[in-house]
């Protein structure tokens, strides 16, 4: 399935939400050896870890095919994808009559860190 730049920011996005979600319920709850956890607790940690990993492989697949159909560097196309994550989406119609809507993509960059790919 073809993806466009526009695509992978949302789902870098949906990614980042995800990831901060587990680390909010880590910081709620706090270590699991200090403390333990109730059943719901590790249900709710477990699903929102488990949703955090699948939107992120997906993403990382979709990156990786996205950079393959442009002909790009990988690590460039998840640089750029993940700097216009970063900044706020636009509200309709702002920005469009100016050039600068969603359709322009940031130059390459530096790569961050990798999703998760294990165990928590």
């Amino acid at each position: 399935m073809a993806h466009t730049f526009e695509e992978l920011v949302a789902k870098q996005r949906a990614v980042d939400e995800a990831h901060a979600r587990v680390l909010h319920l880590r910081d709620t709850y706090g270590a699991p050896t200090a403390a333990p956890w109730s059943q719901a607790q590790t249900d709710t940690y477990e699903t929102a870890w488990r949703a955090w990993r699948d939107l992120a492989r997906d993403t990382q697949a979709a990156l990786s095919e996205y950079a393959k159909d442009e002909s790009r560097p990988r690590n460039a196309v998840e640089a750029d994808v993940r700097r216009a994550a970063k900044t706020p989406p636009e509200a309709p119609g702002w920005g469009s009559e100016t050039g600068t809507g969603s359709g322009s993509r940031p130059a390459s960059g530096s790569t961050s860190e990798e999703p998760p790919s294990g165990g928590r």
